[in-house]
């Protein structure tokens, strides 16, 4: 009896879980195809809105200006935090291991107002410097993102290279592998789950963030959340539930072909094993 109460309560407390995670976005999706302008008030079955939403121009510049820069940051991220991580992970006795650690992670902790104001600041002082960058747009964006955004990428690879047996690149550069060469051929295949883990971290961080694209964009550069939240500011529009919608569609997708990507690979090691 214990047994079974506490599985239906565990299965209770899953379900409530799910629903309160779920819930608002299903929520959302139906009041996409709401033909009424006010989000709130049902009018009918429409899909209205979607043929509205590519037919706003601020969006869909929005939309690929965002992916641009998410693009950009995450490919940077990965080779910046990469190094990061092999440093940290390999030269340990290494003098100012310890500082370089602890900078390599302090985004993670930091406010994002406080790393955004702190950019801003570096970038006015360049601009009076050396005349660079001489307005804000897609080139900071792609920098601040860069910045924290390898933080993360650091965290995820230096938790895969401690798990790499260090036997194989020794036997390598033995049979006569440069360490470079050991690198790319050995270490780089190992850890290519986690880089693309690292990769897709990052791209979502990207794509998500606000309040530091705020801080050090220009009036020529707004990503999607910008425009998001200032089409909240003065209202819902429906065409935010209907891009919402898109989103969590394109999402949906991804992460289903993921996982049925480490299913095969999966099942393909159990066959061998």
């Amino acid at each position: 009896m214990g047994n079974s109460r506490g599985f239906s309560f565990s299965r209770v407390m899953l379900v409530l879980g799910l629903l309160f995670l779920y819930l608002p976005m299903f929520v959302l999706i139906v009041y996409s195809f709401n033909a009424s302008r006010l989000v709130s008030v049902w009018a009918g079955f429409s899909t209205h809105w979607y043929g509205e939403l590519f037919r706003d121009q601020q969006i869909l510049s929005a939309v690929w200006m965002s992916l641009r820069i998410a693009f950009y940051s995450a490919s940077m991220a990965v080779c910046l935090g990469t190094l990061c991580a092999f440093v940290i992970t390999r030269f340990r006795r290494m003098r100012g291991r310890t500082l370089l650690s602890s900078m390599i992670t302090a985004p993670l902790v930091m406010p994002e107002v406080i790393t955004g104001l702190s950019l801003l600041l570096l970038f006015v002082q360049m601009a009076q410097l050396i005349g660079w960058p001489v307005d804000r747009g897609m080139a900071t964006i792609w920098i601040a993102h860069t910045t924290f955004c390898s933080a993360y990428v650091a965290v995820v690879v230096s938790a895969r290279l401690r798990e790499v047996d260090r036997s194989i690149e020794e036997a390598a550069m033995d049979l006569g592998c440069t360490p470079l060469k050991t690198f790319f051929i050995i270490t780089l295949p190992v850890i290519a789950p986690a880089l693309i883990s690292g990769w897709l971290l990052a791209f979502t961080l990207s794509l998500d963030d606000l309040v530091i694209a705020s801080f050090v964009s220009g009036p020529g550069a707004t990503t999607l959340p910008m425009v998001v939240f200032s089409s909240v500011r003065m209202g819902v529009s429906p065409k935010i539930n209907a891009l919402a919608t898109i989103i969590i569609l394109v999402v949906s997708v991804i992460a289903f072909i993921a996982w049925y990507w480490m299913q095969r690979a999966e099942r393909r090691q159990r066959t061998r094993g």
